[in-house]
């Protein structure tokens, strides 16, 4: 399917010493052909691809009121994108972690749906080797790596103002502040909360089937058919439909599995972004810590392993066979 590129500009902060960041502007919007389709339509699946949070623009966002003018014709698109980008430069200026890179505005259209994406974009070194087999360096947007990206929903945003998961945002990676300057720039604030959503998903299953008093492996069949329809919804790129998902199931004395979740008041939303690693304990239990990785399938606990929350001690009745290989190889060189 394609993606419809309305509006794009670009623009450029170079880092010049640890306090300065410098903003090159362009003076003219970026002209679409088949190198900028490309570059977007790689940088809208890595990013559709990716976990999210969702979040709203706060009352105060000078970003919001900058495009409320915009999309009413009041300013143009290339005035709008080089104001932002100053806007970004002071906020991204305050963290000493700022490295700059290509700062991107792009207007499109996916599925009949109307988006703002923004982002910076860092570049790479690579080597090439050309048609004499010389070889050289060149420089590529490392667009799968990125992590400051934020995208606006407008269709949502116009037409649904009391969303709460219009505008969607990368928290980047652990250790590093990037969600905080960007929400500063967006003026925005965390909305749906989607791993709350998938947790509280996962707690109504649990307790529907206590209350179902279903036997160990229905229970264990009810949370893998849970885990079915979540996964593909998860990877056809869709959303988890509470009333999709109840049909989907068995229901209990005749109540159906989302009238139990409104009884007892979840407050679960009609639709809701899938959360993979919330959704892998349907099916999984995993941790680690200390030096020590444990991930087994839940159908195992109380069969061949079994934790003892008294004295927090996993027993496991039957090692792996490459696991047990090398315990009897250690064992016979003491």
């Amino acid at each position: 399917m394609s993606l419809d590129i309305e509006q794009i500009a670009l623009h450029q902060l170079n880092k010049r010493d640890e306090q300065t960041l410098d903003v090159v502007l362009r003076d003219t919007l970026l002209t679409p052909n088949a190198a900028v389709d490309e570059m977007m339509a790689e940088l809208h699946r890595v990013y559709s691809a990716k976990s999210k949070a969702y979040g709203l623009f706060n009352e105060d966002s000078e970003l919001a009121v900058a495009l409320r003018s915009c999309r009413k014709g009041d300013d143009d698109f290339l005035s709008f994108s080089r104001a932002a980008t100053g806007r970004l430069r002071d906020e991204l200026a305050k963290y000493p972690f700022a490295e700059g890179g290509v700062v991107l505005f792009c207007h499109y259209r996916f599925l009949a749906v109307e988006y703002l994406l923004v982002a910076v974009l860092n570049s790479r070194s690579s080597m090439r080797v050309n048609e004499q087999l010389d070889v050289s360096s060149i420089h590529y947007l490392d667009i799968n790596h990125a992590d400051i990206v934020a995208r606006i929903d407008l269709t949502e945003w116009e037409t649904n103002p009391e969303s709460t998961r219009y505008l969607t945002f990368l928290k980047g990676r652990v250790g590093r502040k990037v969600s905080d300057f960007f929400m500063d720039f967006l003026g925005a604030s965390e909305g749906l909360d989607t791993k709350a959503q998938n947790r509280g998903l996962l707690q109504a299953v649990d307790d529907f089937c206590t209350e179902a008093q279903l036997d160990k492996n229905e229970h264990q069949n009810y949370r893998q058919q849970v885990y079915t329809y979540c996964n593909e919804q998860l990877q056809a790129g869709e959303e988890i439909a509470l009333d999709d998902l109840s049909e989907e199931l068995p229901p209990w004395n005749d109540k159906k599995f989302k009238e139990f979740t409104q009884e007892q008041g979840y407050q679960l939303e009609e639709t809701f972004p899938a959360d993979r690693s919330t959704l892998r304990q349907l099916t999984k239990f995993a941790g680690s810590g200390g030096g020590l990785s444990i991930n087994f399938d839940a159908m195992l606990m109380g069969e061949r392993i079994f934790w003892d929350p008294a004295t927090d001690t996993l027993t496991i009745k039957g090692t792996p066979p490459n696991l047990r290989d090398q315990l009897q190889r250690k064992a016979g060189n003491k």
